[in-house]
């Protein structure tokens, strides 16, 4: 009787598990980084106990999970090996798991880690980006199909902006102290198509996005810490900018339909105090300078010292004092662009509207159903009308305060919200949204989720969740076992 069940229950989990070919949530938030995915049939409330599809152990890595059709990859660091794994989407079982050796070994700040880009995958395989290494490239059976090294970077905080996949290229931002660059690989063969370099962009950890405002251009959209750029896809070419502000650019741009909406936390005076006032509190040898040992006792400053340091001598003069202290002081908020066919900086008359409160830092907004969501820590939720700007609701999940790294997604009516303490929010989305249920993993969630095919797929940190209605199955297990039983 054991054994016609088990039977019974594998071919029904077997039935259940089958997934689309084509489903997809090919790199960092999905659809060109939209955040949204199309099918229907997610779960509202879920945890390891409740509608969990199956779970993998997996080793730790910031990066978000990516799904083509019934393959998932993921990246990791173990010691000094890169780590690119896939799963079978279905399952959860591993299909393969590839190293690469870190080279050189960089320090990064303690928030960051070595495998915090999101790879970017299509039907023919998976791009990694590890900025201990460069990019690699594995098709579906995890064989190398190229390689192409990069750095070492110039970034305290590490890198973290991931590659996307359009056409038959692969499109890299990376920026950094000195020396950023955007670059595009041929998708086959891994050969250099252009590199165009970005002078006087500092540190950011943003991923680009494909600009499609009518059916005759294609435009890679870069949200810089300084400025707003958009590159010829074909050649690399700039073809048009705006300065913005940024306390470091993360995220990724937003398309609604011929305008672009970005958001930027940044102040409207600077948040750093003038350097004659650090001097006069910190200069202990009266050198004129800033050394490490004198910024020991502070905590705040102390531990932020080589973002500020940018020759890297231990020493901080002015001038690199008034750089950082000017970082994110100018036009910040969330802004609509509407660039046209301009070239060249654009006019002012190309921002649609501009606004300034409760703007997250990490997290990148959402645009669903016609409505502009925005999350920060707290659990603060603002929502604005995408035409105007006019604020349509702020509130609270208030079953999920904290820290949130995570960015907003959404299908099926709702929008998933992951904090750091591992607590899902799951709102009603709407102009008026609701909090519909908050769900507790008990792990750490710094990765954003990946929605596919009615399946949510959740990283925590050792751990990969897959989510998804399981009444179904159920109904469909309760008549096999009484005509067993019997």
């Amino acid at each position: 009787m054991n054994r016609s069940f088990n039977i019974v229950v594998s071919s029904l989990l077997l039935i259940f598990t089958v997934g689309r070919a084509d489903a997809q949530w090919p790199g960092f938030r999905g659809p060109n980084g939209s955040g949204v995915d199309s099918s229907a049939g997610y779960p509202v409330e879920f945890s390891p106990a409740r509608n969990a599809a199956w779970v993998a152990s997996v080793p730790y890595g910031q990066s978000s999970p990516v799904v083509v059709g019934n393959l998932l990859y993921g990246t990791a660091s173990e010691g000094d090996q890169l780590i690119t794994f896939c799963l079978d989407a279905r399952t959860g079982r591993e299909v393969w798991r590839r190293k690469v050796r870190r080279d050189p070994v960089q320090a990064i700040y303690k928030a960051n880690d070595p495998a915090s880009p999101t790879p970017a995958a299509d039907a023919s395989g998976v791009v990694a980006f590890f900025p201990e290494f460069g990019l690699v490239s594995y098709n579906n059976d995890g064989k190398v199909r190229w390689t192409y090294r990069l750095g070492p970077f110039k970034n305290f905080y590490g890198m973290a902006g991931s590659p996307i996949i359009y056409g038959d290229k692969v499109l890299l931002v990376c920026d950094q102290l000195a020396g950023s660059f955007v670059i595009a690989l041929d998708r086959s063969t891994g050969r250099l198509r252009w590199k165009t370099g970005r002078p006087g962009i500092s540190i950011g950890w943003s991923t680009p996005m494909v600009f499609r405002p009518d059916t005759t251009r294609a435009e890679l959209i870069v949200l810089g810490t300084t400025r707003l750029d958009a590159y010829d896809i074909a050649s690399g070419a700039e073809r048009w900018w705006l300065p913005v502000a940024s306390s470091g650019a993360l995220g990724t741009p937003l398309a609604h339909g011929d305008t672009l909406m970005i958001s930027t936390l940044g102040s409207n005076e600077p948040f750093m105090p003038a350097f004659a006032t650090v001097l006069s509190q910190y200069d202990k040898d009266k050198d004129g300078r800033l050394s490490v040992p004198e910024f020991r006792g502070d905590a705040d400053l102390g531990e932020h010292f080589g973002w500020i340091d940018e020759n890297d001598d231990k020493f901080i003069v002015s001038q690199e004092w008034d750089t950082a202290r000017a970082l994110g002081v100018g036009e910040w908020g969330s802004i609509a662009v509407r660039p046209g066919a301009a070239r060249g900086r654009l006019e002012p008359g190309a921002i649609r509207w501009r606004f300034q409160k409760n703007i997250p830092y990490i997290p990148a907004p959402l645009l669903y159903q016609g409505v502009y969501y925005m999350v920060k820590t707290g659990g603060i939720i603002t929502s604005l009308d995408p035409a105007t700007g006019r604020i349509l609701k702020e509130g609270r999940s208030p079953g999920a305060l904290g820290d949130y790294f995570a960015s907003p997604v959404a299908a099926d009516g709702k929008v998933f919200i992951a904090n750091t303490e591992g607590k899902i929010t799951v709102l009603k989305a709407g102009a008026e949204w609701e909090v519909l249920a908050v769900n507790e993993l008990n792990d750490e969630v710094h990765a954003t989720p990946a929605l596919s095919d009615g399946r949510i797929y959740v990283r925590t940190r050792g751990s990969l969740y897959c989510f998804m209605l399981l009444q179904a199955m159920i109904s469909l297990m309760t008549f096999p076992w009484t005509s067993v039983r019997r």
